[in-house]
């Protein structure tokens, strides 16, 4: 039971909590925006939670749906669904307890919230399959990483209004730019395999493109939260920025170990703007 239990915790990336802090960070920046504040602890709990059984399941599910990808990539060969040591049905029934958890936690909310989060579903089970026919499927989990800030606005609000849409396409950038880093980790192997990446796609111009995604995050949360007139969110933003410059240095060469870094780091990039809209008294 103790190793059943461990392949388990492997399987959802429970040492590597990096995946649902990329998730967490916009959804509590959304929360505290459409609350003005601090959003009460029901909505803080209901949201930290649901993040990280969100992200434990769509582990599930990816691995699943990758399985006979991942074997030939060297960072991934060794996943307990890939190497045999947990079965396909037995990840999928693991997967679907966390969902329904989830679910299960999201029912506590307004009737808007749950409503979206149907749609939210829809797009993380998509994804994994998006990586076969989208040439940027990245983009794909942009949204899926995002659908935290509409959901957010309908908890509080009971409607989604054009600053929660601003806000997603503004984080979408910055899903962008994490995740091309992430993908230029594996480039050679996807080459290999026929995986469609972003950093596949982008080829030369994948550093530069980082970028500027980077820079459109900053800048599209900058101007819809109107920054300049709020001197700690601007603080919050520019402290983002400055580690953004810092992963430049980190993947312009490319190498594997400074590229899995940056992603790894990345994380911190959407602390620094939680910081920076909590402390705004938005």
């Amino acid at each position: 039971m103790r190793e059943k239990i461990s392949l388990y915790l492997d399987l959802i990336r429970w040492d590597r909590p990096a995946g649902w802090l990329l998730l967490l960070w916009p959804t509590l920046s959304a929360l505290w925006v459409a609350s003005g504040g601090f959003p009460g602890w029901h909505l803080l709990l209901v949201f930290s939670l649901g993040t990280i059984l969100m992200r434990s399941a769509g582990c599930c599910l990816n691995d699943v749906a990758d399985r006979d990808f991942d074997k030939h990539v060297k960072r991934t060969a060794e996943r307990p669904v890939t190497s045999g040591r947990i079965g396909v049905k037995e990840a999928l029934m693991l997967g679907a307890v966390l969902a329904l958890m989830a679910f299960g936690l999201v029912l506590t909310l307004r009737a808007e919230t749950i409503a979206w989060s149907f749609a939210a579903i829809a797009v993380t089970v998509a994804y994994p399959y998006a990586k076969r026919f989208v040439a940027m499927p990245q983009a794909v989990l942009g949204l899926a990483f995002s659908f935290g800030i509409p959901m957010a606005f309908a908890a509080v609000t009971g409607e989604v209004p054009w600053l929660a849409w601003a806000l997603l396409v503004g984080n979408l950038f910055w899903v962008l730019a994490y995740d091309t880093e992430y993908a230029m980790v594996d480039r050679d192997d996807d080459l290999k395999i026929g995986m469609k990446t972003s950093a596949i796609t982008l080829g030369q111009w994948d550093v530069a493109a980082v970028m500027f995604f980077y820079a459109a995050f900053v800048g599209v949360w900058g101007v819809v939260l109107d920054a300049l007139d709020k001197p700690l969110l601007l603080a919050g933003l520019a402290v983002a920025a400055i580690q953004a410059v810092w992963h430049f240095g980190l993947i312009k060469d490319r190498s594997r170990d400074g590229c899995f870094k940056a992603f790894r780091l990345n994380h911190w990039v959407g602390f620094a703007a939680f910081v920076g809209v909590a402390l705004s008294g938005l």
